[in-house]
Order: structure tokens, then sequence, then C-alpha cells
């Protein structure tokens, strides 16, 4: 399974930002597919996680209200919808995927991709 993140960039605060992760292999649908975030000299932090189906989310309590996670099953692609960006989001993000049901601990998932650069600055 590889994992390819992508859509990261300079966005102003107050702004808007979309992340797509696309993972090649078999059976998608079955992985349970999380955002991770490690803004500089910061520890891998959990920012959301996303059922198989696509039913049950979780998010961490800094980006809930302002964050989506969604993904597509018949393009074997994850998303993270970033509203309201703060300076605080800023941070490299990394998608991830686990075989079996996850914590918010970097120790469930599997396979990671190789990260992304969103900075939110002005």
């Amino acid at each position: 399974v590889q994992l390819q993140a992508s859509g990261g960039g300079l966005v102003q605060p107050g702004g808007s930002l979309r992340l797509s992760c696309a993972v090649s292999g078999r059976d998608f649908s079955r992985y349970f597919m999380g955002w991770f975030r490690q803004a500089p000299g910061k520890q891998r932090e959990f920012v959301s996680m996303i059922t198989g189906d696509g039913g049950g989310r979780d998010y961490a309590d800094s980006v809930v209200g302002r964050f989506t996670i969604s993904r597509d099953n018949e393009k074997s692609t994850l998303y993270l919808q970033m509203d309201s960006v703060k300076p605080t989001d800023t941070a490299v993000y990394y998608c991830a995927a686990a075989t079996t049901p996850p914590w918010r601990r970097i120790e469930d998932y599997l396979y990671w991709g190789q990260g992304t650069q969103v900075t939110v600055s002005s």
C-alpha cells in the first residue's frame, strides 16, 4: 500500500485548503484512514480519522468545526477540507492507513504517506 499526500501550500489566516491522499493497492475501503500533522520542533499529532465506509469520523479538539475529513472509495482517495485556518495549523500533514480500529495513536497506523507542507501566514 502506498499513500501520496498532496494539496499543501501557503494560505492566509481564515482561508481554506483541501488536502488529498491518493492510495494505491487493493481494498481501500477496508482501511481506517487518518490525518496527522507535525509542526517544527513538535511531536506528530492526531488530526482526524474516518472509518472505511465513511460513516464514522473523529477529530482533534483543535480542529473540530473547522476541518472535515472525507473519502471517495471509488477513487481510493482521502481528503481533508481545512477551513478557517490559523497560524497554529502550520505543519507537515501526513495521511495514514490502519487495518484495525485505531485510537489516536501513531502506532495504530501501518502505512504512511510522505507528508505535505501547510503554511498559514499573512
